[in-house]
């Protein structure tokens, strides 16, 4: 089939809320990807950050190949071996909690939302989220994302959320209230501009969440799975929230989110109050435990730390070459840089030479290879950048 017609049959059967880019792929392996011509592209924001590990990582498909012989589906009110064992290993490399699985980040942070609701109910129940936070797409998480666009045509919206300024604490505090019952936040804000949360600004909403018994969530649905160099990026911050929520590279390119609730709050949702009919599925939760068992037997969380570094040295140095270059921000291998001119051009040029980045905010290029792309690769996808910032 040709590309035109792929194309054509997009338009005619499915829904146009995808701002479409005309590439049609058919094969993933590692850091790259191959379209219907056969032509290779090094994939630097693979799945908006879904596949962590790169396409088909061994391991993964593996797992999922002998569980999909075995029993695909287990509803959640039968017990299955699997979803016990995810748990207890997100919970044992976390912290001290309980976890409820679903199939997105978005639904990860609902289900936060309505156990911060149920510990506040009835007179507490109100969300504090940050300004250019992105928290997914259904109503209420469209609501609690910080961004205008968003949420433009889908009022009225649900009441009973503010946003206040990321990393000013003070603004947090005045904002606080005794209807508020949750503070929710990135520790990165990805689709917000790749904007990096203070050590300051992370231990003082700790202090005040402990301070006015309010729950501290963390939204680690990008940041999370050792994309910062640590399994998860509140480490880097030695301070354990109350909730945390999980999804993307969770999976190894497969739909699964979680919720990770702190024991002191982890049986508040009782039988009948939130579900997921395919939460934690055992093809899904095979798939999960083989993402952490290549993470640590391929050491990718050190891997992750030297390449980070590597990168943010090598985009430091073009930083002081061309002037377009406003500011190289991020942690391990989420990284951005913000040029003083709209970026969708330079993604475009990149593109053409067969390198695959993502533009937020008009002017800021994420960048967020797989935590196990290489240094040769990575030197690719730097020589890339370099003619495309060149030219």
């Amino acid at each position: 089939m040709r590309a035109s017609e792929v194309i054509e049959l997009y338009n005619q059967y499915l829904t146009p809320n995808y701002r479409k880019v005309p590439f049609i792929f058919t094969k993933g392996k590692g850091s790259k990807v191959w379209d219907i011509y056969g032509k290779s592209y090094l994939d630097f924001f693979p799945g908006w950050g879904v596949s962590g590990l790169g396409h088909c990582p061994p391991r993964v498909v593996r797992a999922v190949q002998t569980q999909a012989k075995r029993i695909l589906h287990v509803s959640n009110n039968y017990y299955h071996l699997l979803q016990i064992q995810l748990a207890k290993r997100i919970v044992e490399l976390s912290f001290d909690g309980k976890v409820f699985f679903s199939n997105s980040g978005a639904e990860a942070n609902e289900a936060a939302m309505k156990l911060a609701r149920a510990y506040g109910h009835p007179d507490r129940y109100e969300f504090l989220s940050m300004e250019g936070s992105f928290h997914g797409r259904t109503l209420a998480t469209t609501t609690l994302t910080g961004q205008a666009k968003y949420k433009e045509g889908f009022g009225p919206l649900p009441q009973g959320f503010r946003e206040v300024p990321f990393n000013d604490l003070g603004a947090v505090e005045r904002a606080m209230r005794k209807e508020t019952v949750a503070i929710f936040s990135e520790l990165i804000q990805g689709e917000g501009g790749i904007h990096v949360a203070t050590p300051e600004f992370v231990r003082g909403l700790r202090k005040l969440c402990d301070e006015k018994k309010i729950l501290l969530v963390f939204d680690e649905v990008q940041t999370g799975m050792g994309r910062t160099g640590k399994l998860f990026c509140f480490e880097h911050y030695g301070v354990v929230p109350d909730v945390m929520t999980l999804a993307k590279s969770l999976g190894g390119g497969l739909p699964i989110g979680a919720m990770v609730v702190r024991k002191p709050f982890a049986d508040i949702l009782k039988p009948g109050m939130h579900a997921a009919t395919f939460g934690g599925s055992p093809l899904v939760c095979r798939a999960s435990l083989a993402v952490f068992e290549t993470i640590q037997k391929e050491k990718l969380l050190p891997h992750a730390t030297q390449l980070g570094a590597y990168l943010f040295e090598a985009l430091e140095g073009f930083k002081k070459r061309f002037p377009v270059i406003q500011e190289i921000r991020g942690k391990g291998l989420m990284v951005g840089m913000e040029l003083k001119r709209e970026g969708g051009t330079f993604v475009e040029k990149c593109a053409q030479r067969g390198l695959l980045l993502n533009c937020t905010q008009e002017k800021v290029i994420r960048i967020m290879p797989p935590l196990n792309a290489t240094k040769k690769e990575m030197d690719q996808a730097l020589r890339v950048i370099e003619e495309v910032l060149k030219a």
